[in-house]
Order: structure tokens, then C-alpha cells, then sequence
């Protein structure tokens, strides 16, 4: 979670650290220090590829809040959709 939040914050061009805190109480027990996904299982399995990266998932998050409360994106002002 940690991560996704850094770079949402990035993309935004703000400091996560100045907006955002952590509630201990909202924290699990036995919170584990790294949590890494691996998708090869379902590569395998069912033949599924991701076609979107982190960063670019994180983006489009990003930009479709920032639209959802009315303001203009960086990828709209450039005209992209």
C-alpha cells in the first residue's frame, strides 16, 4: 500500500509524507515488512498477461479521480484520452 500511495503522490507531484497518516489502529497484527505479487501462476495457468505496468496503472487511477472532481488531467490538457 505503501508503495501505490508514494507514487500516486509522485505523479501528483506531492509529498505523501505532508497529506498522508498512518493510523496504527488500522494496521494488522502481524503486518508483514514486503508483500510481492508474482502473476507467473496465472501466466501459466490461464494464460493471462498483464499489458499495463505500476506506474501506468497508478496513472490512469490517478487521473480519473482528478477528472471525477472536475479538473483537468496532464495527459488531457495534452489532448490524450
Amino acid at each position: 500500500m505503501r508503495e501505490f500511495v508514494q507514487e500516486a503522490f509522485a505523479y501528483a507531484g506531492l509529498d505523501w509524507e505532508k497529506h498522508v497518516k498512518i493510523s496504527e489502529r488500522y494496521l494488522r497484527p502481524l503486518e508483514v515488512d514486503v508483500l510481492i505479487a508474482d502473476a507467473s501462476k496465472a501466466r501459466t495457468k490461464l494464460g493471462w498477461q498483464s499489458r499495463i505496468g505500476f506506474r501506468d496503472l497508478v496513472a490512469i487511477m490517478v487521473d480519473a479521480d482528478v477528472e471525477a472532481g472536475g479538473a483537468p488531467t496532464a495527459r488531457t490538457r495534452q489532448g490524450h484520452s
